[in-house]
C-alpha cells in the first residue's frame, strides 16, 4: 500500500495515550536480502504497529502487489510530494516522532558508509540523521565477503556503535552471488526475536 500522505502525517500525531502495541518503523536499503522484507513486515505485524520504509534501490527487489495490506511504504517520491507550503508536516521528522523502534535490514554497505558520516540524501538516512537514539535502532547488515571484510566496514561499525545502534550481525552461508562467506543478512526470525526480546514497555503503557 502506498502511502496517503495527508492521512498519514495526520494519524502519527502522538496522542497522550500510549498505543497499546509498539511502533515500528522498517526500513530496507538496496542489498538482494531486500527480498526477505516482506517477511519481515509480515513477522512484526503479529506484534507492532508497522510502517515501512524503502530506499529507491531497494524497489528493485519488492514486489509491491504482495506486500502487506497493513503496511504503508513510503519511498524518496513521498518525501517530496507531502510537503506543500511552510506548516506542513516533513515525512523524515513525521516518521521519527512516530516511531518507538527503527530496524533496517537490510542494511547495505553504502547505506551503512552514509549513516557513519552523517550523509542524509533519502528519505531513510534523513530519518536516521534526525532519530532520536534515546529509542532503540537496529541495523541487519547485508553484503558480499569482500565487502564485509574492507576495512572500511569495521569503521563504519565503529561509528554507528558509538551512536548506540544495535547491531544484528550478519551471518555465513551461499551467497546470491554464489560465494560462500559471510555477509547474509540475518534471518527475518532472528531480527524479529532479537527486536522483540529487547523491547522494554513504557511506563505509562503496555505492548
Amino acid at each position: 500500500m502506498m502511502a496517503n500522505i495527508e492521512i498519514a502525517s495526520e494519524n502519527m500525531k502522538h496522542d497522550n495515550i500510549q498505543p497499546v502495541k509498539p511502533r515500528i518503523l522498517l526500513a530496507v536499503s538496496g542489498s538482494v536480502a531486500a527480498i526477505k522484507f516482506e517477511i519481515l513486515c509480515r513477522s512484526f505485524l503479529e506484534w507492532a504497529e508497522v510502517r515501512a520504509v524503502a530506499t529507491k534501490s531497494s524497489l528493485h527487489f519488492l514486489d509491491k502487489a504482495s506486500f502487506p495490506r497493513d503496511v504503508i511504504l513510503y519511498t524518496d517520491d513521498d518525501e517530496w510530494s507531502s510537503w506543500k507550503k511552510i506548516g506542513d508536516g516533513v515525512l523524515h521528522i513525521e516518521l521519527r516522532k512516530w516511531a518507538d523502534i527503527m530496524v533496517i535490514a537490510p542494511l547495505s554497505a553504502n547505506t551503512l558508509a552514509k549513516i557513519a558520516g552523517g550523509l542524509c540524501d533519502n528519505l531513510l538516512t534523513c530519518i536516521v540523521r534526525a532519530w532520536d537514539y534515546s529509542k532503540p535502532i537496529f541495523v541487519a547488515p547485508a553484503m558480499n565477503t569482500f565487502m564485509w571484510n574492507n576495512p572500511f566496514t569495521k569503521r563504519h561499525l565503529d561509528a554507528i556503535n558509538e551512536l548506540g545502534v544495535n547491531l544484528i550481525p550478519p551471518v555465513t552461508k551461499r551467497l546470491a552471488c554464489g560465494d560462500y562467506g559471510n555477509g547474509a543478512m540475518a534471518e527475518p526470525s532472528v531480527i524479529y526475536s532479537t527486536v522483540r526480546l529487547s523491547y522494554k514497555p513504557p511506563l505509562n503503557g503496555s505492548s
